[in-house]
């Protein structure tokens, strides 16, 4: 059931300043320095914000509620993100939005082809973009009347945020059990926090393990050079 903050929320107009007014968004993104970001957004643009960290905690949501958006990462810890995307939008009582999100260069074909309404490239940092892709696909009643202010403000997440991202997977490449799942989703958790944290370095090391893994290339170097990089950053050795 609504809390009394969101059930006020809901009934309110959506506005020039504050376009996304009244709309209650789930995000499905397992990394705390994203979902941050995507909730600073939604702040800024006047939505509630609900978060679930797996493809569980979603279904979960979703049994209890239905979001007026719903904004899902494609690569999830216990599954991919497209797999939701198809129920939500092969559903007869499907949700009024479903958007996809990935910084993998080839995340939009696969949320494409899930049946995604919009899709959302990280690291998404203007408030004026993130705006109009929502705006874009939501009926023409539900958007703001007159003249919308286009706001070109930058959205800068909280950095402990991004240390407890890092700390997850310092504990998963910790774990007894690097098999090929394990990998390809510590390689796409690394790549898209490393672009939110604008971090060249850790981008680089995690694109190169994603591209030995799928080249069936052997990964106990590049895995070594994460680790490291992962453990440099936690302990203050390079700015973040």
């Amino acid at each position: 059931m609504p809390d009394d903050l969101e059930s006020y929320m809901m009934m309110q107009s959506p506005t020039s300043e504050r376009p996304l007014l009244g709309l209650t968004v789930l995000v499905v993104e397992d990394s705390r320095f994203a979902s941050e970001a995507m909730r600073l957004l939604c702040l800024r643009s006047g939505a509630r914000i609900r978060r679930a960290d797996s493809l569980k905690s979603a279904r979960r949501h979703l049994s209890v509620y239905r979001p007026a958006v719903i904004i899902v990462d494609l690569g999830l810890p216990d599954g991919s993100g497209a797999d939701l995307i198809a129920e939500l939008t092969q559903d007869s009582t499907r949700v009024g939005m479903v958007l996809g999100i990935s910084g993998d260069t080839d995340g939009e074909a696969v949320a494409r082809a899930a049946g995604v309404d919009g899709f959302l490239i990280k690291p998404i940092e203007s408030l004026s973009a993130f705006q109009q892709v929502v705006l874009t696909h939501l009926p023409v009643a539900a958007r703001p009347k007159g003249v919308r202010l286009v706001a070109d403000d930058a959205i800068n997440p909280d950095p402990i945020a991004l240390h407890d991202d890092l700390k997850h997977i310092s504990e998963v490449l910790k774990s007894s059990a690097q098999d090929d799942k394990m990998l390809a989703y510590v390689a796409q958790f690394l790549a898209g926090i490393a672009r939110i944290a604008h971090d060249d370095g850790l981008e680089a090391a995690a694109t190169s393990l994603e591209k030995h893994r799928r080249n069936g290339l052997p990964l106990g170097s590049d895995v070594a050079q994460i680790s490291e990089l992962v453990q440099d950053r936690l302990a203050g050795r390079k700015a973040v």
